[in-house]
Order: structure tokens, then sequence, then C-alpha cells
């Protein structure tokens, strides 16, 4: 555990010692491209996108009749395999291949020689390893490589051969995670490590994805997208990474990922991006894990601290359109220091910054917080930079998402590929030897390590026409994207003026509601002060998870300089209505059996509709509005760990969750 820290320390030594050198080859970077395939006629006349109007996005609107014929699909965007220098020290070798293979439905194995597959496959998939030393670890660890040979190798070399693929070599492997990462900068830094070698495999590993990418992607069927993480942080140690996607379709690509070796300032991501953008070639970065950035990701200031403009909120937005709401490493919609009216805030909450135990600080961590920031600053400079939509990932660092309760494997390999190491379950055997990792609760010994705040989640689901690249990345951009914490379960949000609440059940609702409103991540202006802003909302349950407990819409305004938030439950499962007082539904009794973990299946809604007008809307105040969805209880994986175990779960954790989605907001504009 100590020497997690070590590691980040590290990076920040990296960026120091590579900007210099870099800063000049960055445009060099940008403009030295790898033809993959000849351009599409598409591509080459992509229309001009008017960023600079927020309102009314004509350029992504379709006719009312083909809207209502999308579908929704589901997908992982954040998932690093054996090119990722973390996740090959975790014990990983999967490559993208395997990984494209496991979202299909295949099962691959993991670093503890289980498999692991999925109860059905996914719609679309992107490995997403990190830039930084991409594919290096691997060739370091590799007999008979340039690499292996170096001292800076000493650390991990032979680090997963067979013999070393056990739980035996878990100090090691903790070790190694910090101690490659200083050899490997320094060696690179003193000339010792040659820098173009070091390109030469990275560019092979990126190589090597975006053909995985291509060999996999199946338009109609299934969907991948080539991406990569960019990791860089505060001098604290906040947590600032993002996940690039790239549009593709056999077009182009950068020959090298910007990484933090580039610039630590993702403001410069943003005009790496434009660049490639004005080459035709479209991408977007998203925001994770904010609740671990220590109050760094949705600052109010630039990251050269002067105030936000609009040249930065525009920027901003134009790179920046989704934020990853949630992930194995907690939720980041709100908290319940900041949302005290808030009686499902308190979910599935890492307080950690990443990779270490330190405590982030809250204000500046949250999305919904940034949401109405950024109302505060469209109302100052005309735009806003944190209007963005949501989505949710894994972060797996095996090639495979774990995305149920049941069947949680967690994240980082042989690390915590066990209940004991995931600190779930009490400490047996040689872990006892590890005092200093461990801790005492309620008189029994736990692996102390963030993972046991860590959750069974997330997905992305999207309403796109196909199954294609262009499609599902149209669906980003316009934001017509929501997330899970891990069952696929759908949900539909519209917003309009007086619509007819009549049409509830008529078979062209769908079609008549993109035709009269405005679905989920859209503007709103007020087009009559003689109308009623009004919603429609629907949620069907997953057949695979527990039935529907109710539907919420959390708004957020404006008012006199100040923001506000407030939930409304909007839909009730069991024929409960919502008190009109209180504003949410009574208790539907849901329960859930702590013996065998089983649930009530005769309370709940396999499927939950309704039209929803805001009593309080005030058509001068700027806001807005998205959906949470809850299911019943369940049982958390920390309490499958326990039952399976045959121990009491551990008593300073949650026994049961809620399962959720959310959708991206729909903005209100005076």
């Amino acid at each position: 555990m100590n020497k997690l820290p070590a590691y980040l320390f590290c990076m920040f030594l990296l960026a120091a010692c590579s900007q210099a050198n870099n800063s000049e080859e960055q445009e060099d970077v940008v403009r030295d491209l790898i033809d993959v395939a000849e351009a599409r006629e598409a591509l080459r006349n992509i229309p001009d996108i008017p960023w600079d109007s927020q309102i009314n996005k004509t350029h992504y609107q379709a006719k009312s009749t083909e809207a209502a014929k999308r579908k929704p699909l589901f997908g992982d965007l954040h998932v690093h395999t054996r090119y990722s220098f973390d996740a090959y020290v975790f014990g990983t070798l999967a490559s993208p291949d395997n990984a494209y293979e496991f979202a299909k439905g295949m099962p691959i194995k993991h670093p503890a020689g289980f498999d692991v597959s999925l109860n059905k496959p996914l719609d679309f998939y992107g490995v997403t390893d990190h830039g930084m030393f991409l594919g290096l670890v691997r060739e370091a660890a590799t007999p008979g490589t340039e690499f292996y040979n170096n001292d800076a190798s000493s650390s991990v070399r032979d680090i997963n051969v067979s013999e070393n693929l056990n739980l035996g070599s878990f100090t090691q492997r903790r070790s190694a995670f910090a101690g490659f990462l200083t050899d490997a900068t320094l060696a690179s830094a003193s000339g010792s490590l040659d820098r173009a070698y070091m390109d030469r495999i990275s560019r092979s590993a990126w190589a090597d994805t975006i053909e995985a990418a291509d060999r996999h992607n199946q338009p109609g069927k299934f969907t991948t997208f080539v991406g990569y993480e960019y990791t860089t942080s505060t001098l604290n140690m906040g947590n600032l990474h993002r996940n690039v996607i790239f549009q593709g379709g056999g077009d182009k690509y950068p020959a090298l990922p910007f990484s933090r070796a580039n610039s630590t300032n993702p403001e410069k991501l943003w005009d790496w991006m434009d660049n490639l953008r004005d080459q035709g070639i479209d991408s977007i970065a998203i925001p994770h894990n904010s609740n671990g950035s220590d109050g760094a990701m949705f600052e109010m200031v630039q990251w050269n601290d002067k105030p936000i403009d609009i040249n930065y909120a525009q920027q901003r937005m134009r790179n920046e359109p989704l934020v990853e709401i949630t992930q194995v490493k907690g939720t980041s919609d709100t908290h319940p220091s900041l949302s005290m009216n808030d009686e499902w805030a308190d979910f599935e909450i890492m307080p950690y910054k990443v990779a270490t135990m330190d405590v982030s600080k809250v204000p500046g961590s949250y999305v919904r917080e940034a949401l109405m920031n950024g109302l505060i600053l469209e109302n100052k400079i005309g735009a806003n930079p944190y209007k963005f939509g949501i989505m949710g990932s894994s972060d797996t660092h095996t090639a495979a998402a774990s995305l149920e309760e049941y069947n949680f494997f967690s994240k980082v390999g042989l690390l915590d590929s066990t209940a004991e190491l995931r600190g779930s379950i009490p400490v047996t055997g040689e872990l006892l030897n590890h005092q200093e990792a461990l801790v005492d609760i309620g008189g029994e010994k736990y692996f102390q390590a963030a993972s046991i705040t860590w959750g069974a989640s997330g997905l992305t689901g999207v309403w796109a026409e196909e199954n294609t690249r262009d499609s599902i990345f149209s669906a980003f951009r316009r934001k017509e994207a929501f997330a899970t914490s891990g069952p696929r379960m759908l949900v539909r949000f519209f917003a309009g003026f007086d619509l007819d609440t009549s049409k509830v059940s008529s078979p062209d609702l769908i079609e008549y509601l993109y035709s009269n409103g405005f679905s989920m991540g859209s503007d709103v202006d007020q087009l009559s002060q003689n109308k009623n802003l009004n919603f429609f909302v629907w949620a069907m349950r997953d057949s695979d998870s527990a039935p529907l407990q109710r539907v919420q819409i959390i708004k957020g305004w404006i008012a006199n300089g100040q923001t506000y938030e407030k939930v409304f439950d909007v839909a009730c499962s069991d024929g409960l209505e919502v008190d009109p007082v209180t504003n949410r539904c009574p208790d539907n009794k849901a329960m859930v059996n702590l013996a065998d973990c089983s649930f009530s299946e005769d309370k709940g809604d396999n499927e939950i509709m309704s039209f929803w007008e805001d009593p309080e809307f005030d058509p001068e105040q700027r806001a807005f509005y998205y959906v949470r969805v809850l299911e019943n209880p369940t049982c958390r994986w920390s309490t499958w760990d326990a039952l399976r175990a045959g121990v009491e779960p551990r008593i300073d954790i949650a026994k049961t969750i809620q399962e959720r989605a959310w959708t991206s907001p729909i903005h209100y504009i005076p």
C-alpha cells in the first residue's frame, strides 16, 4: 500500500523529465498520422459544426420518424489490456483481441487463472490502454527484448512467466508497480534507455490496438472504438484522467496517443484533438473518476488559475460532451455532503484519490455540483463548460468488465482476485503476515484497501439508429446517452411544452415525442411564455436483475445567483402514488434475504412510465433535469463474497444496494 503514492509521484517525475524534450515535438506528433485506409467520402465531407451555439443543434437532429426507430445499445468504453503498464503488472496477459472476444460473449482467462464471461454480449466496446508507457512493461518483462536487458526492467523481468502468475507474487507486484515507473523514467531522462526505442514499442502496441478494433468491428452487429486513456493528475494526485475515443471507421489515427509525457494540462489535450479534428479526425474525451480528483475535475478556473471564459467553455464542450458518472472505482453522481436532502446520494462512494488511501476533496469532484456550477457560468459568460451528457464504464484492468454483483471479480487482476484481497472477508493464512496492510473491524482482520469501496459497475447506454461507429458516435455527440451501475435497464427521457399526455398509450408515442419534444442531452429554450414545460420518462427493468422501484427527476436551477437542487419522485412501482408534499413514493416493502441474497420478486415493476410537470417551474430560471431510475434492493458484491465464504458480511459496509440508471440532462434555457 505504501508504494502506491510513489507510483503517482513517478508519473509527475516523468512529465517533468519528458516535457522539455517533447515540447518541440508535439506538433510533429499531431501531424504524423498513420493511414489505416482511404478516408471515406462521408468523413471528407463532414459538415462544419457550430460549436459556439449550444442550442438547437440541428446538425444532429433526425426526422422524428427516423429518430423514433433508435434502439438501445449497451457498451463499455474504458477497458485495459496487457498494453497498460499497470494492468500487465497486475498479471493481465489478455490482448485487445481477447477484450473484444469477451465483449462478444466468449470466455477469457482472468489473471488468476479462472474463466470470466458476460451473461450476455455487449453491443459496443472500446479498449483504452494508458497512453503513457503504452506497451512498455510487457516489452521490459519479456526475455529476448532489448528492454529486458536494460537495468530499468529489473523490477518487472519475468513477472508474468507462468511460475509467477500466482497469489504468491502479490508482494513483488506491489513493488514492481512503483519500481518500474521510477526506473524507466530515470533511464529515459539519463539517456540509458533510448526514447526512440520506447516510442517504437508504443507505436507497435498502438497499431495492434487499432488493428484489433478494426478486425472485430462488425457494422450492424458489434461495434468497436479505437481509444486510449490520458492519465494526468494534479500535483496533489487529484485524478484528471480522460478516455479519448475516436470516431474511427478505417480512416486515420494519430501515430501515438497524446499522453501526460506531452503535457499534464488537459487543455493541451483539447488543442491536440482540435488539431486532429481540423484534419477530419473526430474524437471525444471522457473524464472519469472525478470523485477522486481532489476537487480539480470541475474547477471554476482554468489550468492557469485564470477565470473560465467563453473560449475555454466552448473548447471543453467541443471535446468533452460526456462524463463518466459511474465505474468500478465508485460513483460520481453526487455526495451526501453536497446533496443533503437526497436520501440516495450515498451510493458506492469511493472517498479516496485514485491509487491512494488519501481522502479526496468533495467540492469540485461530483457531476451534479458541476452541472449546477455550469448554470452559474452560463449566466455569467454565456457558455457552459459543464453541459455534458452522462455515461458509465467499468475501468477494468483485466480486459473483462466485472458488472454483476453476484459475479464480481473486481478490476486489478491478481491484486484483488480473491475476497480476502478485496477486503470483503477476514484474512487468513499468509495475508496475516502483512500487518501493515490490515485493519481491525469488529474484532476481525481485513485487508485494508480502497477496493472495498469499489462497485460492480458500469455501462453506457445509447439510443442509436444502428449498431455502427457513426451512429453510436453521433449519439455520444448529441448526448442521447445514459449510464447504469451494471444492469441493462432501459430509460428514455423527453421534455416539451404542453405535451399531449393522452399519447401515453399511443403506438406513435416515441415519434410524437421526437417531433414535439426534446430527448435527453438536449437544450430547451422557452418558445412561449404561455406554455408549460413537462416531461416524459420511461424505464424498463433488466430481466436478469431486480424489478424497478421508482423513477426520479433531479432538478438543478439558479435563482438570484445561487444554485439549488431537488429530487422529485415522478413515478412509483406497485400502483403507489407520489406524495405531493414530500415528492416521494411510499416504501414498496421490497426486501432482501441476506441468508441467500434472494430478493422480492413480487414487489416492483417491470416497466414504469409517466408524464410529469415541474410544479415549481419558473420560465425565468435556468435549470437542468435528469432522470435517476432505482431498482429494488439487492445484495452488494461484498455480501455475496461473505455468503460464499460462510462468514458474516463486513459490518462497516452496506450489505445491500439499489442498482440504478442516470440519463443525460435536459437543460432549460430561459
